[in-house]
């Protein structure tokens, strides 16, 4: 073999090198890029679950927020109508007492007041 044999298969041996190195470094770099979708759609898709679960929990809080309200409402109007009704016997009772005393001091309808009354018993 001579120089010139030589120095051509060391240039094609070069080549060759310099193709297994490239396709190499190719397969290196689509692993890698794979490797990142993978990474990211796996970050990606635990974020989303992370607003979804925080979504979820302000859905409740809000939730409860609103039963409180209404309890609270519903409270107030019962309170209320129990106020009227604590009212509306207080003025009865008033009025019972007023009458009573009316009563009271005419001798002949307090006598018959105290008979309707015993009687009734």
């Amino acid at each position: 073999m001579n120089d010139a044999d030589v120095s051509k298969q060391i240039q094609q041996m070069v080549r060759f090198i310099h193709q297994e190195a490239e396709e190499k470094a190719n397969e290196i770099s689509v692993a890698a890029e794979e490797e990142f979708d993978i990474e990211k759609l796996q970050l990606f898709e635990a974020e989303k679950r992370k607003i979804r679960q925080e979504y979820e929990r302000k859905e409740k809080q809000v939730e409860i927020r609103k039963k409180i309200e209404y309890s609270m409402q519903l409270n107030a109007s019962c309170i209320k109508v129990l106020q009227a009704q604590d009212e509306l016997v207080n003025s009865m009772k008033e009025a019972a007492a007023m009458e009573l005393l009316l009563v009271s001091n005419n001798h002949q309808s307090y006598e018959k007041l105290l008979k309707g009354l015993i009687v009734q018993k």
